[in-house]
């Protein structure tokens, strides 16, 4: 464990996203939230006052672009701006979950990539450095021409494994062919075996109407499954790899996502489907009204402490990536 040196120019700041999260990194690095009022004007603008002197301070905003998307984007982008305007010395943003970044290449004609847009402006706000956790496509680290640090929760996930015991029977399953690397860096982590649902339906993240798929590459007869995924929006995918993998003879199916957006009737959709369990992190922070029976949430506090404490160190973070 990693403890800050030096901190007394640090400043942590939490805007409205994901408030708990931000509390619990900052008491695992031993600061205090810096203060900062966040308050709208009659017509819906956002303005934003940081409360104590950042002059000459190195700076940490903490912030997931989450519903509401725009506005906490927004949020960022002002609050970024106002230190810059505060003459802070550096501006890091934790960003645990990056908004847009599905939109990461031009899949038809007439397409944004809005993915490279964000970065954009994030760079044009002149911040420093980017902190973030299972960007969907790793490639959208490229946008940036400045430190990326893309940490990833497979250890996370593969600890709560370990710690479940649920025998040597597991395979890890990838809901499609895209998630394939995803699936196979999880799958090193506990030494398993994968399989891949053969979706082949590119829309099933957005209908609610699809037919189980019809194939599954690998064996899951008998074994207990693991379905991993960086994102669970609507829950479809998710439900439909389950139902398939039950339709192969798993014995036991579990759902993994880093990042719990849940729209819309999502967390119905999850509870009613065969997963036993549905494991996810904080990087978002859940209203009650998304909690379900079967969700279960693993915090990311310490990997995001262990970031920011080793980037103000000035120590390298490899040690976060190790298997």
């Amino acid at each position: 464990m990693t403890e800050i040196k030096d901190a007394k120019n640090v400043r942590l700041f939490a805007l409205n996203s994901n408030e708990p999260l931000a509390k619990s990194v900052a008491d695992k690095i031993g600061l205090p939230l810096s203060k900062a009022s966040i308050s709208h004007f009659a017509d819906g603008e956002i303005k934003v006052t940081i409360d104590e002197s950042v002059r000459g301070c190195e700076t940490y905003v903490i912030q997931s672009v989450s519903d509401p998307v725009n506005t906490n984007l927004m949020e960022l982008l002002i609050m970024v701006d106002a230190l810059r305007r505060a003459s802070a010395k550096k501006i890091n943003v934790v960003m645990p979950y990056y908004g847009y970044a599905r939109q990461d290449r031009k899949a038809r004609s007439r397409e944004p990539i809005t993915a490279k847009l964000i970065a954009n402006l994030l760079e044009m706000d002149k911040i420093d450095r980017l902190i973030t956790i299972d960007l969907h496509a790793a490639q959208v680290q490229g946008f940036f021409d400045i430190p990326v640090d893309h940490l990833q929760a497979t250890q996370l996930f593969a600890k709560y494994v370990e710690e479940r015991e649920l025998g040597d029977d597991i395979v890890v399953v990838s809901p499609d062919h895209a998630g394939v690397s995803l699936a196979r860096r999880f799958a090193e982590e506990i030494k398993a075996p994968i399989a891949i649902v053969d979706n082949r339906n590119d829309e099933v993240r957005e209908r609610t109407d699809q037919e189980v798929p019809e194939y599954v590459i690998g064996d899951v007869k008998d074994k207990v499954a693991i379905i991993v995924d960086d994102i669970v929006d609507t829950g479809v995918r998710m439900n439909l790899s389950a139902r398939a993998l039950q339709k192969f003879g798993a014995k036991k199916i579990y759902g993994i996502a880093t990042h719990a957006v849940l729209s819309g009737n999502a967390p119905q959709v999850l509870e009613e489907s065969p997963l036993e369990e549905m494991w996810v992190t904080d990087t978002i922070n859940l209203p009650a009204e998304k909690e379900f029976k079967k969700l279960r949430r693993l915090s990311v506090a310490e990997l995001l402490k262990e970031a920011i404490v080793r980037v103000h160190n000035h120590q390298s973070i490899r040690e976060l990536f190790k298997h």
